[in-house]
């Protein structure tokens, strides 16, 4: 199993407060799923997205990332894990400015084994998404969709064992974004593991696989029986 969580709690405490989160979340993922974490504002998504993309760790419970418990790593053993597992997919695109979209994409080589062969491997994942012809364009001479498809290829540039997309279509006009949602079922037929995490129905529905989360807790967990597949001409509702 690629992804294992078992009685996932998570809250916030500031001074004589305390904000509970997570309430108990147990479920698994499997190596080369595309799964939704579907559910309103304020329902928890983000935070759980944040702790299985170890950008922030649970209050309790255990998780496991490739059989390894990620809760009993220090903090820089979890930015190397992080750096080598995990790529991110963010709404707000997190490009750096004045830096082009080659710059965009080697960053995450620096830390890692393909750092000698860090042109070529940026080149490579920019051709896959379309954006050969755009290498040495910087962040703001680019549309907003070419923006996220620079962000997908810098998640895959360290072929991470998973992908998280947190609202990806949410800055982007219907064409962009059925165009984004495209690139990630295409990457997932490829065998990519895609954790994708929105509000929205229609976009959900994209993948194969929906945990519904609601108030801290897992409220569904059902397979997609009407999946949506991106095309052109389509658009996101």
């Amino acid at each position: 199993m690629l992804i294992s969580v078992r009685d996932l709690r998570k809250e916030y405490v500031s001074g004589d407060v305390v904000t509970k989160v997570l309430h108990g979340l147990s479920f698994d993922i499997a190596k080369g799923e595309f799964v939704s974490i579907m559910g309103p504002s304020g329902s928890g998504k983000s935070t759980l997205m944040h702790i299985m993309g170890l950008l922030d760790r649970a209050s309790t419970g255990k998780y496991l990332l490739e059989d390894k418990d990620v809760t009993s790593l220090n903090d820089n053993q979890l930015a190397q894990f992080r750096n080598d597992k995990i790529g991110f997919v963010f709404q707000a695109f997190n490009l750096l400015p004045r830096t082009t979209v080659l710059e965009n994409v080697k960053l995450p080589l620096i830390y890692s084994d393909h750092s000698h062969n860090a042109d070529a491997r940026a080149k490579e994942v920019l051709e896959s998404v379309g954006l050969g012809h755009r290498l040495h364009y910087y962040t703001n001479q680019i549309s907003g969709g070419e923006k996220q498809r620079v962000a997908i290829a810098r998640a895959l540039v360290n072929e991470p064992s998973v992908i998280f997309a947190d609202e990806p279509t949410g800055n982007l006009d219907s064409k962009s974004g059925i165009q984004i949602m495209g690139i990630l079922q295409r990457l997932n037929d490829a065998g990519n593991t895609i954790i994708l995490v929105t509000h929205e129905t229609y976009t959900a529905k994209h993948a194969k696989r929906i945990l519904r989360i609601k108030d801290g807790l897992i409220v569904g967990d059902e397979l997609v029986a009407n999946r949506r597949f991106a095309q052109d001409g389509d658009v996101l509702k």
